[in-house]
C-alpha cells in the first residue's frame, strides 16, 4: 500500500512537523506532570498561537495543533518560560522518557527517571523515534506502552532493565539503573542498531552483561474514575479543546498527570464532571483513530466519526486509520480500517495496511459489515 511518507521522527517542540490543519507542536512535561500553572499557560498558548486543539499521544506528550511559521517560535518561547520545554534542543529531542504516572516523590520511578534527565547529555545520538520508559512503581503499568530501554519492576520485586522485544532482562538497583540505561543505549549505537531504528528490530545479540532471566511483573490497567491521587479523566480519541482543559485547571487548581493511555490524572481531587473528559469507561475509549483527512495530509479518509459510530458495535479493540503507516496504533487490533484512496480496507486481528478482507468500503459498508460481527 502506498501514498503516504514514512517520516523516521517524531515532532517536538523545537522540530514541529506540517500536518494538514498546520505545524504539530510537540510537549514532553517533565515526568509528564504540569502545575495547574502550566497546565493553564500552555492552553492559553495553543489558543494564542495555534488552532486551540490539543492531542493527547500514545507516549503521554501534549501536542499543540495549528501553529504557524510564524507563530510557533513565539509559542515555544511561552513554554519555555513555563518550564515546559528544555532551552537545549538536543536535550529535548532525547527526553522521550515515559514514566509510570503513579510515581510519587522519592520512589524508584522518580528517582531514576529524574536522574536520566539530568544524565541526557551522556546518551549517544539515536534514531528519532527510539523512547525510554520507567516503570519502576510497585504495579507495572506500562507493559503494552511503547518504549525500547526499559527500566520496570520485576516479578521477584527487584527492578530490571529490559530491551524491547525481549521477554527477559537482567537485575539492576535503583542507584545503577540509570547507569546500565546509558550502557544500553550505547551498545545499541555501537551495534549498529541505528540501522533497524529500534530495539525491537535490532537482531544483534545483546552483551552477556544486559542478559537475564528476570521477567517483568504483572499490573491492572488504569481507567477513568477515582484514583488513589484524585480523579482520571478519558479523553475521546486523546482530543481536548484548549479552552476546555484551561477551564477545568483554573476551576480546580490541581496539577494534572499524562498518561499513554488517552486519559488525564486531576491530583488531589473527587471526580467531578468536566467538558469534554469522560469519568466513566466508555467504548469510544478503546478505539483508536488518528486524525485523518483534511487535518492530516497523508490521510485519504475521515476517520473519527466512522469510529465514533463503530465504537459501540464492536468487541475487541478497532483501529480506524487514515493511511497505511498506522499512526494511532502500532500493535495489531481485532479489527483494523485502513484508507486507501478514499475508501476503507478492512482486515483482522492486523496492523494498518495489512492484507485486507474486503477493500474499496465507504463507512456506511464498513459499519453495516462490522455491525454484524
Amino acid at each position: 500500500m502506498s501514498g503516504f511518507v514514512v517520516k523516521g521522527w517524531c515532532p517536538d517542540a523545537w522540530r514541529p512537523m506540517m500536518a494538514g490543519d498546520g505545524l504539530l507542536v510537540r510537549v514532553r512535561p517533565p515526568l509528564a506532570r504540569l502545575t495547574a500553572e502550566q497546565m493553564e499557560g500552555l492552553c492559553e498558548a495553543a489558543i494564542r498561537h495555534g488552532n486551540g486543539q490539543i492531542d493527547l499521544t500514545a507516549r503521554a506528550n501534549l501536542q499543540l495543533r495549528g501553529a504557524t511559521e510564524a507563530s510557533w517560535p513565539i509559542m515555544v518561547a511561552e513554554l519555555q518560560a513555563l518550564g515546559l520545554v528544555d532551552p537545549d534542543p538536543v536535550r529535548e529531542r532525547r527526553g522521550a522518557i515515559l514514566v509510570n504516572p503513579d510515581w510519587r516523590e522519592g520512589d524508584d520511578t522518580h528517582a531514576i527517571a529524574s536522574e536520566w534527565r539530568a544524565r541526557l547529555a551522556e546518551l549517544p545520538e539515536l534514531p528519532g523515534k527510539v523512547g525510554f520508559v520507567v516503570d519502576a512503581g510497585p504495579a507495572p503499568t506500562l507493559a503494552h506502552a511503547s518504549g525500547d530501554f526499559r527500566i520496570e519492576r520485576a516479578a521477584t520485586g527487584e527492578l530490571l532493565l529490559r530491551a524491547d522485544g525481549r521477554a527477559s532482562g537482567v537485575t539492576v538497583t535503583r542507584s545503577n539503573a540509570a547507569d546500565a540505561l546509558i550502557r544500553l543505549a550505547n551498545w545499541f549505537a555501537d551495534s549498529n542498531g541505528r540501522t533497524a531504528g529500534r530495539m525491537a528490530r535490532h537482531m544483534a545479540s545483546l552483551p552477556d552483561w544486559a542478559e537475564g532471566d528476570a521477567v517483568p511483573a504483572s499490573g491492572a490497567p488504569m481507567q477513568p474514575g477515582a484514583h488513589p491521587m484524585g480523579a482520571v479523566y478519558g479523553l475521546p480519541f486523546g482530543r481536548i479543546e484548549a479552552a476546555s482543559l484551561a477551564a477545568f485547571a483554573r476551576a480546580h487548581d490541581c496539577a494534572i498527570r499524562l498518561t499513554p493511555w488517552r486519559l488525564l490524572i486531576a491530583e488531589g481531587i473527587a471526580p467531578v464532571p468536566a467538558a469534554g473528559m469522560l469519568l466513566a469507561d466508555s467504548p469510544i475509549l478503546h478505539v483508536d483513530a488518528c486524525v485523518g483527512a483534511p487535518a492530516c495530509p497523508q490521510g485519504s479518509v475521515e476517520t473519527r466519526s466512522l469510529a465514533a459510530r463503530l465504537a459501540p458495535l464492536i468487541e475487541g479493540r478497532l483501529h480506524v486509520s487514515g493511511c497505511a503507516k498506522g499512526c494511532a496504533r502500532a500493535r495489531a487490533a481485532d479489527w483494523v480500517l485502513t484508507g486507501r484512496e478514499g475508501a476503507f480496507d478492512l482486515a483482522r486481528n492486523a496492523h494498518a495496511g495489512a492484507t485486507p478482507l474486503h477493500t474499496g468500503l465507504t463507512p456506511e459498508r464498513a459499519v453495516a459489515l462490522l455491525g454484524a460481527c
